[in-house]
């Protein structure tokens, strides 16, 4: 938005930051050159508009630096040619991976090529010699998902392990759980191909003398650095040794003690691991594997203080453990509070101070658990906390790994009134022996400057990841965060530690590297630097040359909120910026497909940053900090970046943050709308109910067009309705008129009262001998298009006791709202609180099918009221929520109370049934009931998907431009789990979309679970 009005961001083609609306024209014309000729020469994209710099101005850490523009290299010859280019103009070159790292590595003002988009090749596993050669998009997951099938595993594992890049470890020499046992990158690579400064090639890996003195022959820079580094290290190897802290873990620095003789064979690959993109750009990584372990035993030892668990720890890594993970109180805290991590806690016996996660490997599950019998036995012995359990499942182990690994989400998530746990010393490590006393001295620093912080980490290593609670937006904050970095540091000193331990130095603390290695070896660093990067032109001012810590910090920079009138309630200081300020780019919307989850299906297609949460957060945050913020939300790039959100909502449950684009993206609609005027077919859609019901009464001549083609032709012509879909088909016996027939005794003798005794105005109690009165809500395609579905959940709850109200006048909007069409889902919401509230306030449930109907009466029923709605609207909208319960959850309730009873004769008992959960239905936890009711029909033969979003979304999957991703996301993981299921499989899906995309992507018919257990139950 700010190009397109007049002004730019910064540009350093190279030199000083310029401030925005300072671009003289000749940076300008040469950026305009740059991109050109980036275009012309590369096979993969480039994105030099003002949204594509801002979103990868900003990664993990506190930081944001403008880049110069954005590459997507294909393959090494596009990175190649990249670097070429901006040689010949003189810009910077920033290698980029997910930009998950915490220190500020991967931001600067630079071009930065995303190598995580298309360079994701596992090239080759070979089992023989357990190596890998991987391009450096790989994700860290997938490669140990195809190393597993070899029995071998990447050893590091990082927490951010589902989006992490082994590009982006071997950059910041990362390590995680398993590095007392395994070390860390730099200890499993091999051999790296890489693009020098210049644009020329080399392969760096181990070499003899003679291959050495061979390849310093050569007249190109890779001669010259093979003929300068060697006697660089040599003439200082004393300088090198003395710097170096007697802490193996080290990710600070470069690693010169590699290069020393006494290291090893010569390997410059070791000295690229862990330079952050300042030596090279690592194009394809020859990685070592080790065996998977056959047997894992665990024990979660349960502590009062942290300090107790700490002095524990030793013993553990005593005992042979592999893994030794801390988590405090806080965290544990934060996690019963979090609708993703909560269950794991109720593994836990009461609230402890703080766990210790302990992982013993074994060859056999014996061996493994006698190891851990062990240690439990010698805890118990010494008194060593106040409850050992063991994890005896992978299932227990898996939660417990994730938790500890949530705990960046959980800390980030934490803060109030504008703190944020910030991550500037969180990555110092000492001896595991010192442990104890050295975060004692820590929790004094904290104190003496008035702040909290959450620990957990790598007690195994003695590496606690400590991060304070700060509002680096407040005066004087940022100079308070500057006198922690340093007593720490001082501290880290005294104790032989070691201040960047895995994740880097970056913009957090290269300054202090001088500091830290002292003047010989910081010259030494340097002199590196420069024989690999003479011009400075590989990711400047990371390393060495870092400006102060303070500089380009992301929250100050942020202009002050301007008033911005949303038709949502967003509870935040800025309103609607403060919901996407949300997301901290931690960047867990970033997984792989088989990455598990449903957050972001658009992502997983893509690949693309813009089509993450993290991505359109970012993009929000920058239209909303514009001067004329309502403008901005009209802007067309904009709503291309929200536009492949298919407001599935997993982000507001998995995201550690709970970032809800589902409905940020709805307000941005309505803002633009109220700008551009609403397009024919967001109208068609969001007023399908109005469209269904005509449909169904002019049916079945309003099913013409899924017969006739060129009916078909025109609804895509004029409407953009993909033609390759099938259409619903429009039914005459509708819910509404079946309902209407039944008399005071329903079709199944005995036992079906269909009443409208007008008690829902009234209130009135519920008659006596039954459960009461249920208010069945009836959607648009249980009404007009699969009548069935209704006819059998009204017809079960009768059965089990309740008097059903069919409530077919009003609607819960969800359309209007998809489309952004607030104002219109307002009007809507006010007739369906005058119809509900009463009920809702007398204590009556409100039930239907379809999850995203009951979830809108439950989510942005109320959200829309406390924008816009007056004080009683709002009561009535929280009443009217909180009786909102999936039919699912009614009809489980009957099955374990025994008043509905499957019976063993009809043919779907003890069947094998798969169970899709809708998105919307899982965000809100609320997939229990469902897999109850199944279960009590297929027993242990359910099994439940984990297939992430079905790629249908309601409307998406209809439109023209999105059809081809639909059915890519569809393909991903639903449709290969449908279609391998075995034939006399059932396939159960709650959601209309989900059954319609099953239907097209496989073949397979997907019923609504009512209709089973319908087929189930004998209504005598």
């Amino acid at each position: 938005p700010l190009e397109a009005r007049g002004g730019a961001s910064p540009l350093a083609l190279p030199g000083p930051d310029r401030p925005i609306g300072r671009m003289t024209p000749t940076t300008s014309s040469l950026r305009r050159a740059l991109e050109t000729d980036l275009r012309d020469a590369l096979a993969g994209e480039v994105g030099f508009d003002p949204y594509t710099r801002h979103l990868f101005s900003t990664d993990a850490s506190m930081y944001a630096m403008e880049p110069v523009g954005v590459v997507f290299p294909r393959d090494a010859s596009d990175v190649q040619a990249a670097v070429e280019i901006a040689v010949r103009f003189g810009a910077p070159i920033l290698p980029r991976g997910a930009g998950t790292s915490l220190a500020g590595q991967t931001v600067g003002h630079a071009v930065v090529l995303d190598l995580s988009r298309h360079m994701t090749e596992i090239v080759r596993i070979d089992r023989e010699s357990a190596t890998a050669a991987v391009q450096p998009g790989v994700v860290q997951d997938d490669l140990n998902r195809a190393a597993a099938r070899h029995d071998l595993l990447f050893a590091p594992d990082t927490s951010t392990g589902n989006r992490a890049t082994i590009g982006g470890m071997i950059g910041n020499n990362s390590c995680g759980a398993r590095s007392a046992r395994y070390g860390m990158t730099i200890d499993h690579v091999e051999a790296l191909d890489v693009v020098l400064s210049d644009g020329s090639t080399a392969r760096l890996e181990a070499v003899t003398e003679d291959q050495l003195h061979r390849r310093a022959r050569g007249h190109d820079l890779e001669g010259r650095i093979y003929q300068s580094v060697p006697g660089l290290v040599r003439n200082h190897a004393e300088a090198i040794r003395a710097a170096l802290p007697p802490h193996w873990r080290r990710s600070g620095g470069y690693r010169l003690e590699r290069l020393l003789p006494d290291a090893g064979p010569f390997n410059l690959a070791h000295l690229v691991v862990g330079s952050e993109g300042t030596l090279a750009v690592v194009t394809e990584a020859t990685v070592r594997l080790v065996p998977r372990p056959r047997a894992i035993a665990a024990l979660v030892g349960h502590f009062d203080t942290v300090r107790a668990a700490i002095e524990a720890a030793p013993e553990a890594m005593e005992e042979g453990a592999t893994a030794v993970e801390l988590v405090d109180h806080m965290i544990l805290d934060l996690a019963r509070r979090s609708p993703v991590h909560r269950h794991l806690t109720g593994l836990l016996e009461g609230r402890p101070g703080a766990i210790l996660w302990v992982e013993f490997y074994g060859e056999s599950e014996a061996d493994a658990r006698a190891a851990m019998e062990r240690l439990r036995g010698r805890w118990a012995g010494g008194g060593r906390g106040y409850a050992l359990l063991p994890a005896p499942t992978a299932e227990e182990q898996e939660g417990f790994r994730a938790l500890r690994k949530a705990g960046l989400g959980l800390l980030m998530a934490a803060g109030q009134g504008g703190e944020r746990s910030v991550a500037f010393v969180e990555d110092t490590a000492v001896a595991p022996e010192a442990l104890p006393e050295y975060t004692r001295r820590f929790g004094e620093v904290l104190d003496q400057h008035g702040l909290e912080a959450g620990f957990y980490g790598h007690a195994s290593a003695g590496c606690l990841h400590i991060r304070p609670f700060m509002n680096l937006a407040r005066p004087g904050e940022p100079a308070r965060m500057r006198s922690v970095a340093e007593a720490v540091l001082e501290l880290v000193m005294e104790f032989s530690g070691m201040n960047a331990s895995e994740h880097g130095d970056g913009l957090a603390r290269g300054e202090f590297s001088r500091r830290f290695f002292g003047e010989d070896f910081y010259a030494l660093m340097r002199r590196v630097k420069e024989v690999f990067d003479p011009h400075g032109r590989l990711n400047p001012g990371k390393k060495v040359d870092v400006p102060p810590m303070t500089m380009h910090l992301r929250e100050p920079a942020l202009p002050p909120a301007l008033p911005l009138q949303t038709h949502y309630h967003f509870d935040h200081d800025d309103g609607m910026r403060g919901a996407a300020r949300q997301c901290q780019r931690i960047g867990a919307c970033r997984k792989s497909a088989d990455g598990g989850g449903s957050m972001c299906p658009s992502y997983m297609a893509t690949r693309e940053e813009e089509h993450a949460t993290r991505g359109r957060a970012n993009a929000l945050v920058a239209a909303l900090s514009d001067p004329d913020p309502e403008w901005a939300l009209g802007d067309d790039r904009l709503h291309e970046i929200l536009d492949l959100c298919l407001e599935c909502k997993a982000c507001k449950k998995e995201c550690p943050l709970s970032v809800d684009m589902a409905t940020l993206k709805s307000e941005a609609l309505a803002h633009r709308h109220r700008q551009r005027g609403v397009p024919l077919r967001s109208l068609v859609f969001g007023y399908a109910r109005a469209l269904n019901r005509v449909g169904s009464a002019l049916a079945p001549l309003s099913n013409l067009p899924t017969r006739v083609p060129f009916l078909r032709a025109a609804l895509e012509r004029i409407a953009g309705l993909d033609r390759r879909r099938p259409l619903p088909r429009f039914r005459r016996d509708s819910l509404p008129r079946w309902f209407d027939r039944l008399g005071p005794r329903g079709p199944v003798s005995g036992r079906l009262v269909a009443a409208r005794p007008g008690w829902s105005a009234s209130g009135v109690a519920p008659p006596s001998g039954g459960r009461g009165p249920v208010l069945f809500v009836a959607d648009s395609f249980t009404s007009y298009t699969e009548p069935e579905i209704g006819q059998a959940a009204i017809e079960l709850l009768q059965a089990a006791g309740w008097t059903v109200e069919l409530v077919d006048d009003v609607c819960c909007g969800r359309s209007l709202i998809s489309k952004g069409l607030l104002p219109e889902a307002r009007e809507r919401h006010r007739r369906l609180l005058a119809r509900l509230a009463g009920p809702a306030r007398a204590g009556f449930p409100i039930t239907g099918c379809e999850p995203s109907c009951l979830m809108t009466l439950r989510d942005e029923l109320l959200g829309l009221a406390q924008g816009s709605g007056t004080p009683d609207e709002v009561e009535a909208a929280r009443s009217v929520s909180r009786q909102v319960r999936l039919v699912d959850d009614l009809l489980a309730e009957a099955l374990d109370d025994g008043t509905l009873l499957p019976e063993p004769g009809p043919d779907v008992v003890g069947r094998r049934i798969l169970f899709h959960g809708h998105c919307h239905q899982a965000a809100a936890d609320a997939t229990g009931g469902s897999i109850r009711l199944l279960r009590a029909i297929g027993g242990d033969g359910v099994k439940v998907l984990d297939a992430g979003c079905c790629g249908m979304a309601g409307s998406f999957g209809y439109e023209q431009e999105h059809y081809d991703l639909s059915m890519t996301i569809g393909g991903q993981r639903l449709f290969p789990a449908v279609a391998g299921s075995p034939e006399d499989a059932l396939i159960a899906a709650t959601g209309v979309s989900c059954r319609q995309q099953i239907a097209h992507g496989t073949g397979r018919t997907a019923l609504h679970p009512v209709l089973l257990l319908r087929r189930a139950v004998s209504l005598r």
